[in-house]
C-alpha cells in the first residue's frame, strides 16, 4: 500500500504538472482532517509522510498530567512514565496512531480531499497559465454546442467561443479546428472559464503580429482596429522605421501577407490606413477609397465635417455607412459627410446671414441663438418678434431690414447657383 501511494504521488505530479510536494501535503492535511473529525477537535495530531517508505504516520501528542479530565488530551504521569521514564508533569508526549484504525468512514473522507485538493490545485494552475496568456492567439478542437456558445477544447482545458464573440455568417460543427484569442480568463466555481474571441478587433491585430514581421518587432505599429466583423475592417498603421512602408509590410509581395489575414477571417475586406497625428489627415486616409475636398474639424465637439466631390458620396458612406462608420470608429470621432453642391448652398446662407449681420452690426452668435439662423427667417420675422429675442430699438430693427432688403438679392443668387451645380 505504502509504494503504491508513493506511485500514485509520483505519477500524478508528473501527469497533471502539480507540484510533488503540494500533493504530499494535501495528502497529510487530508489524513488530519479524518482524524480530527473522528477523535473530534481537542485532539491534538501531527500527521507525517515519509519520502523513503511511502508510509503515513500519525502522532497524537498528549500533556502529562496528575490527574486526567480529558483523555484524549492528556495523559497521567504513570501511564507516561510506562512508555518513558524520565518524563515529568506538563511534558508534552506523542503516540503514534495506525491509520487503518480510521475506519472505511474516515478513509473515504480523506480520500475525497485529496481528490478535491488535487482539483484545485490543477485549476489553479490552468488559471495561472492561461491569464498570462490573454491577447494570444490559440489553436482548438469545436467540442459541443453551450446555450452560450460554444466549447472549444485546448487541451489542458476548455474554451468558450460566445455567440457575441463570434464571426457572423461563420458556422461551426463538431471536430472543427478554430483559432481564436484568449481575452478573458475568470474564476469561476467549476474551475478557470476562458474566453475566446474571432470577432474582437485585438484579433485582428494580433493576425497582423502574426503575419507581418515588422509589426511583431515593433518596426510597424498598429495604432487602432475598427471591425465589423466577417465583413470588412480598417486597420490604422504607422512606420517606425523612415525606410519601412507599412502599407506595403502588411500587405507583403503580391498581397502574400493580408491575404493570409483574409483567408483566416473567410473573406473579411480589410483596408489598411495610414495613421497621422494630424487628425484631418487622418481622416482622409481613413475614408477611403471615397475622394474627399476638404474637411472642417471641430475639436470641441469630436466632430468632422467632410466635403466630397458629388459622385463620391456613394463611396465615402459605404455600403450600409459601413465605410464612415468604421472611419468614425477608427478615428474616434463623429463623422458628418456633405457633398458639394449642399456645402455650397448651405455656406452661401450662411455667409449671407453674415454679411447681414455685420452690415447691421450685430453679432452673427447672437442671431443664431436668437433663432434667426437664415435671411428668410429674420425677413419673416415681426418687428415685435425682433424687438424681443434680440433687443432691439426701432431704429436698429430697421437698419436691419435694410440690410436684409439690400443682401438678399445677392445672397439668394449665391445660394441658386449652388444648388444649380
Amino acid at each position: 500500500m505504502s509504494l503504491e501511494l508513493k506511485k500514485a504521488i509520483e505519477q500524478i505530479s508528473k501527469d497533471k504538472g502539480l507540484d510533488r510536494d503540494m500533493l504530499v501535503s494535501t495528502l497529510e492535511e487530508a489524513v488530519r482532517t479524518s482524524v480530527i473529525r473522528k477523535y473530534g477537535d481537542d485532539l491534538d495530531v501531527e500527521v507525517r509522510y515519509s519520502d523513503d517508505t511511502g508510509d503515513i504516520e500519525v502522532f497524537q501528542f498528549k500533556f502529562v498530567v496528575e490527574e486526567v479530565e480529558n483523555p484524549l488530551t492528556q495523559i497521567s504521569l504513570e501511564d507516561a512514565r510506562q512508555h518513558d521514564a524520565s518524563i515529568q508533569l506538563e511534558d508534552e508526549m506523542g503516540f503514534r496512531l495506525k491509520v487503518e484504525d480510521l475506519g472505511r468512514i474516515a478513509a473515504q473522507s480523506a480520500k475525497q480531499v485529496i481528490i478535491q485538493r488535487m482539483r484545485d490545485a490543477e485549476q489553479e494552475l490552468i488559471y495561472d497559465e492561461f491569464k498570462d496568456r490573454v491577447g494570444e492567439i490559440v489553436s482548438g478542437i469545436v467540442q459541443r454546442r453551450d446555450k452560450g456558445g460554444w466549447v472549444v477544447n485546448l487541451g489542458r482545458t476548455e474554451a468558450l467561443l460566445a455567440k457575441e464573440e463570434q464571426i457572423p455568417r461563420e458556422h461551426y460543427k463538431r471536430n472543427d479546428p478554430i483559432k481564436a484569442l484568449i481575452i478573458d480568463v475568470r474564476r469561476e466555481g467549476r474551475g478557470p472559464q476562458v474566453i475566446i474571441s474571432r470577432a474582437h478587433r485585438d484579433y485582428m491585430a494580433a493576425l497582423f503580429r502574426r503575419e507581418v514581421p515588422e509589426v511583431d518587432d515593433g518596426s510597424v505599429q498598429i495604432m487602432g482596429v475598427a471591425r465589423d466583423p466577417g465583413s470588412r475592417a480598417k486597420v490604422a498603421v504607422l512606420s517606425r522605421e523612415r525606410d519601412i512602408d507599412p502599407v506595403g509590410a502588411c500587405v507583403g509581395v503580391r498581397g502574400s501577407r493580408i491575404q493570409s489575414i483574409v483567408q483566416e477571417l473567410h473573406g473579411e475586406r480589410i483596408d489598411i490606413v495610414v495613421w497621422n497625428p494630424d487628425i484631418v489627415t487622418y481622416a482622409r486616409n481613413a475614408l477611403a477609397p471615397a475622394v474627399v475636398s476638404h474637411i472642417n474639424a471641430d475639436e470641441a465637439n469630436n466632430l468632422l465635417e467632410v466635403t466630397v466631390p458629388d459622385d463620391q458620396l456613394t463611396n465615402a458612406i459605404g455600403r450600409k455607412g459601413q465605410n464612415v462608420k468604421l472611419a468614425a470608429k477608427l478615428l474616434g470621432w463623429k463623422i458628418d459627410i456633405f457633398t458639394e453642391s449642399r456645402y455650397n448652398e448651405a455656406n452661401a446662407v450662411g455667409r449671407g446671414l453674415e454679411q447681414v449681420a455685420s452690415v447691421a452690426e450685430i453679432a452673427a452668435d447672437r442671431l443664431m441663438e436668437a433663432g434667426f439662423g437664415s435671411l428668410d427667417a429674420l425677413r419673416s420675422a415681426t418687428d415685435a418678434e425682433l424687438a424681443e429675442k434680440l433687443e432691439l430699438s426701432e431704429a436698429r430693427i430697421a437698419d436691419l431690414r435694410a440690410a436684409v432688403n439690400f443682401l438678399s438679392p445677392v445672397v439668394g443668387g449665391e445660394a441658386a447657383e449652388a444648388e444649380e451645380e
